[in-house]
């Protein structure tokens, strides 16, 4: 099923050059399971022909980049954070989550939600998802545009640049992007254990104290 996702993809981008790149990006963005990647390395490739011009496809890229972004925050807008937080208050108990720590994780969204985006933006997996949280909050329009715009213009540079260089050999590029991928892949679970040991841990701690100052209390209440 890839190889023929992959053949699609390059008859898509030869066929319709800098808007076909722009509108596979775009799609890419709202279903990941199109390699951007592939897209973006093959942009390269057709640019290293003479088929089109490099600045060009990073620009098409970048647009889609965008555009897609843009749709997938307008969703998440619309659906709204409380229509979260009613599905928080009604199934969080399956994953132990509480609106505090939706509380919690708002705040931290908003306090570094420039940064967040930014550096998402240039990482597999969750170059998307990160206009969830943005919509959900409603970031304002203005930075979201614009460090999504910066994010998606240093990833797109990178792997269209890949393929302008490796040329016929543009599809090299796909194995080392399947490593950065795998580190991110471990990366995530690592640092939501990490969370969840300080989350659990934390309150166990904070809980002792509590119950050693009740236990004083009421040895003082007895004396009296």
């Amino acid at each position: 099923m890839f190889d023929a996702l992959t053949e699609w993809v390059i008859d898509v981008v030869e066929s319709l050059g800098y808007v076909g790149v722009a509108l596979l990006v775009m799609v890419e963005n709202l279903f990941p399971p199109i390699p951007s990647e592939i897209v973006l390395a093959l942009a390269g490739f057709v640019a290293s022909r003479g088929d089109g011009h490099l600045v060009g496809m990073i620009l098409a890229a970048t647009i889609g980049s965008v555009v897609g972004a843009l749709v997938l925050y307008w969703i998440a807008a619309w659906f709204g954070a409380e229509r979260v937080r009613w599905i928080v208050r009604r199934y969080g108990w399956l994953l132990r989550l509480t609106e505090h720590d939706l509380d919690r994780a708002e705040a931290w969204f908003d306090r570094w939600s420039n940064v967040a985006v930014l550096l998402c933006r240039c990482v597999p997996l969750v170059r998307s998802v990160i206009s969830i949280p943005a919509g959900l909050r409603r970031m304002p329009l203005a930075p979201f545009t614009l460090y999504t715009t910066v994010g998606s213009l240093v990833w797109n540079a990178i792997f269209v640049i890949a393929g302008y260089q490796l040329g016929e050999r543009w599809e090299d590029v796909e194995p080392y992007a399947d490593y950065f991928q795998l580190v991110v892949l471990i990366a995530i679970p690592a640092a939501v254990m990490v969370f969840l040991a300080r989350r659990f841990l934390g309150g166990r701690s904070s809980a002792r104290p509590a119950e050693a100052s009740t236990g004083t209390d009421d040895r003082r209440d007895e004396s009296r």
